[in-house]
């Protein structure tokens, strides 16, 4: 199983205010997405991931020179006619059951429970208090930071000590709205001949430090 290690950081960072480069400067950093559907390179996009006592933060770095999301009435269902960036979580290999966080540029999350295969709960929402998220737009594409509480993660049975099997995914829009067009990159090759990312082979590991 591909592994990503998650460093650990004595910081709480706040994700209300102005980006701080040199708060994640610590942390590895994840390039080699692909597009494995696609002939064509997945462009630039960057993942780290730090944690600390109690929370665990992602951030995602996109380059992307038109950012496309679709807004009407902000349900949460919108942002799956969006550009996005998505972290599946699964509380064992049968992915009975797994948690999904999809968040567009702006910071909307489409979070839902799933069970294998494609059983969409999207009524749940992750434990309130226990999820921030930010996005921004940046030069030439967008960035999205996320905390995750480490209480939530082991009251959902994901954390299992130091090991959190997730995958790590994004929607490259190239039409938003009702009849979005997207193209699919991932950490993890998944095994399937067409686009899937709710299936075991897609998921790798974050191993806290």
């Amino acid at each position: 199983m591909k592994k990503y290690f998650v460093v650990q950081t004595e910081e709480q960072l706040d994700l209300t205010g102005q980006f701080s480069a040199a708060s994640w400067s610590h942390a590895h950093e994840i390039t080699d997405f692909t597009y494995p559907w696609e002939n064509s390179g997945a462009g630039k996009m960057k993942f780290r991931a730090m944690y600390n006592r109690a929370w665990l933060y992602l951030l995602y770095e996109v380059q992307e020179p038109v950012v496309r999301v679709y807004r009407k009435t902000g349900a949460k269902i919108e942002v799956t006619m969006s550009e996005r960036v998505e972290i599946f979580m699964r509380k064992n290999a049968k992915m009975n059951p797994y948690y999904c966080l999809e968040i567009d540029p702006t910071g909307l999350v489409y979070d839902y429970e799933a069970k294998y295969h494609r059983e969409f709960n999207p009524a749940w929402s992750w434990p309130k208090g226990h999820l921030v998220i930010k996005g921004e737009e940046i030069n030439q594409g967008y960035r999205v930071q996320c905390a995750i509480s480490l209480e939530s993660l082991k009251q959902l049975d994901l954390l299992h000590g130091k090991k959190l099997e997730a995958g790590l995914f994004r929607g490259r829009c190239m039409q938003a709205g009702e009849n979005a067009d997207l193209k699919w990159i991932s950490w993890v090759t998944p095994d399937s001949p067409t686009p899937d990312f709710h299936i075991p082979s897609a998921f790798g590991m974050l191993h806290l430090e």
